[in-house]
């Protein structure tokens, strides 16, 4: 085992973990559409999220990594069949390549596990399959007008909950697959209407699955915990199958295993350290909650000396930096967060509060690049002006106030 002790071998760590999540080069996949791909097919999946404080989370996610990114392309990836709905460790997008590592959670619904719903309603399920194989895509607002229309006679979907709670159902068991998206509306069809041709849709083994996972987690992490590769996965197969796979690769040399300071250890390709210092510029990035690099809290704390909580999910009362705050990178540290919303009926981006941590940093350096990293952010919210009403420390204020408004 390697222990991390200088901080060089750090500073390398994590280069060689931002670059293999797209976040040290300006543009690691292209631009536009094509960008956009790449990045999710490098990635291994982007949450979807519904809150909508700022432009959500899976934009934001590929904002910071492709250039001239715009929201509407991952409805036309889904459209183009370069991508899939589905859950990872939460709802996500996904590349069409990777279909067949979707069939162990669906035959696990199927089989009787709990996603959402504890009791089902065959009957209504074989209604909606039925519908949708005669009469074609169904949207889930379109249930809404179906309940309406048999109020009166209590036939056929005339309840609305459970109705969607069916639709739902087909989803997660893999009957039905999301063909478009408008907006949070989603329309759902045959799984066999919308899978591409050629698609591989055989149900993996678990050992070509923990394969697969251990594969994706190394690509698009650099470096993982035992822990981080099956992260909210909920089977203990998978588990055990990626730790006898990990065992077998160390003791093939083909991956080492790296201790950093707080004891935590993590998973490298061999001789991942021996390669020279990957390049890092004076960059702030302006990262989601939900982004694939901070999602796992812990690995942040353990390889960035980060501490991160969202906390939208707190009272009002024990929020310390607010309702919805972002993670600031600049260079290869995590140097504080920002809590911000966009008002679109005014075009108003409200800085909420910026707090940066105590780093010895270029103090103009950060300012220069945290002021156009904001510029940047507004304007892809969509807004025209920006207030900064709280920062930390505070002498900062009035020198970022000046200079977000020139």
């Amino acid at each position: 085992m390697i222990e991390i002790k200088h901080p060089q071998q750090l500073t390398q760590l994590r280069r060689l973990c931002l670059t293999a999540q797209g976040l040290q080069q300006t543009q690691p996949y292209g631009q536009g559409l094509a960008g956009a791909r790449k990045a999710i097919n490098q990635l291994g999946y982007v949450q979807l999220d519904t809150i909508s404080v700022i432009e959500r989370a899976h934009h934001h996610v590929l904002y910071s990594r492709v250039p001239k990114f715009q929201p509407t392309m991952i409805n036309k990836l889904l459209l183009n069949g370069d991508i899939f709905e589905y859950w990872s460790h939460a709802a996500s997008v996904l590349p069409i390549a990777d279909f067949r590592y979707s069939l162990p959670y669906k035959h696990a619904i199927k089989s009787g596990q709990t996603h959402w719903h504890k009791t089902h309603d065959k009957k209504l399920m074989a209604e909606l399959l039925a519908r949708i194989q005669s009469d074609g895509p169904l949207r889930s607002r379109d249930l809404e007008s179906i309940a309406s229309e048999n109020t009166a006679t209590r036939t056929g979907w005339w309840d609305w909950k459970p109705a969607k709670r069916a639709l739902e159902q087909l989803y997660m068991e893999g009957d039905l697959m999301v063909s478009n998206r408008e907006g949070f509306q989603k329309t759902y069809d045959l799984t066999e209407r919308v899978l591409p041709a050629g698609i591989d849709s055989k149900m993996p083994s678990m050992e070509q699955f923990a394969a697969h996972m251990l594969e994706q987690q190394l690509r698009c992490h650099g470096a993982v915990s035992l822990k981080g590769l099956t992260y909210l996965r909920r089977s203990a197969e998978l588990r055990k199958a990626i730790k006898v796979l990990v065992d077998e690769k160390i003791a093939q040399r083909t991956l080492e295993s790296i201790q950093v300071s707080s004891g935590e250890v993590f998973i490298m390709e061999a001789g991942s350290l021996e390669h020279p210092v990957p390049r890092t510029n004076n960059r702030m990035q302006i990262l989601s909650p939900f982004d694939n690099c901070v999602i796992q809290r812990q690995r942040l704390k353990h390889l960035f000396q980060y501490e991160y909580q969202l906390e939208c999910y707190l009272p009002e009362a024990k929020r310390q930096y607010g309702y919805f705050c972002l993670p600031l990178l600049f260079s290869d540290q995590f140097i504080g967060r920002m809590d911000c919303k966009a008002h679109r009926k005014t075009g108003n981006f409200e800085v909420k509060s910026l707090y940066l941590e105590p780093h010895n940093f270029d103090q103009d350096a950060v300012i220069s690049a945290l002021v156009d990293a904001i510029k940047n952010f507004c304007h892809f919210q969509n807004c025209s002006s920006i207030t900064l009403t709280k920062a930390n420390p505070k002498h900062l204020i009035k020198i970022l106030q000046q200079a977000l408004t020139r």
